[in-house]
């Protein structure tokens, strides 16, 4: 594998800082962060648009509903197990964590996250173009067109993660090994 765990010693300049921080807040340094660090800008943006996302507009609930869509689409193992790990921690219905787990599941167990899955899916497949009916659906459920920009936001970021994560080749980490 041509992505080898960069270290604060290894990595390009631009990346160190970053990753040291990473580490100090995790207590660990995850290789996919270690891999990721190969491209400064790379790195510093998933870390800038994931802490933007995690301050926007959706829930925690729905926000690990859509990252776990991302994730599971885009079959990156790596983020399936850090964000399990998120929705254990955040005392979701097992059956959710299973549901979402499972690309090919039909519906979620939540009516309401299940229509942030179909959202997310929708936007995916459209591209952004999606029908006024997939927008009046989610917007249904309570959420609003903020919410639904923030989709796209949250699709970015994810989008970016798990596509680096398959290209480097990241391992699952051992600390979060119970939940791959």
């Amino acid at each position: 594998m041509p992505f080898p765990d960069l270290t604060p010693e290894t990595a390009p300049p631009g990346s160190r800082r970053a990753m040291e921080a990473v580490t100090e807040r995790l207590g660990y340094r995850p290789a996919a962060i270690a891999r990721l660090a190969a491209s400064p800008h790379a790195l510093d943006g998933f870390l800038k648009i994931s802490a933007i996302f995690e301050s926007c507009s959706l829930d925690p609930l729905s926000r690990e509903v859509l990252i776990m869509t991302v994730a599971a689409r885009n079959d990156c193992h790596v983020c399936v197990a850090m964000h399990t790990a998120k929705l254990t921690s955040l005392d979701a219905d097992p059956a959710l964590i299973a549901a979402l787990r499972s690309p090919g599941s039909p519906t979620l167990p939540d009516e309401r996250l299940d229509a942030v899955r179909r959202f997310t899916l929708e936007v995916i497949a459209s591209a952004g173009a999606v029908d006024d009916a997939a927008l009046r659906d989610f917007l249904a459920y309570g959420y609003s067109e903020r919410n639904a920009l923030d989709v796209v936001l949250g699709i970015g970021a994810y989008t970016l993660s798990t596509l680096a994560n398959r290209l480097t080749g990241a391992p699952v980490d051992a600390q979060l090994a119970a939940h791959a």
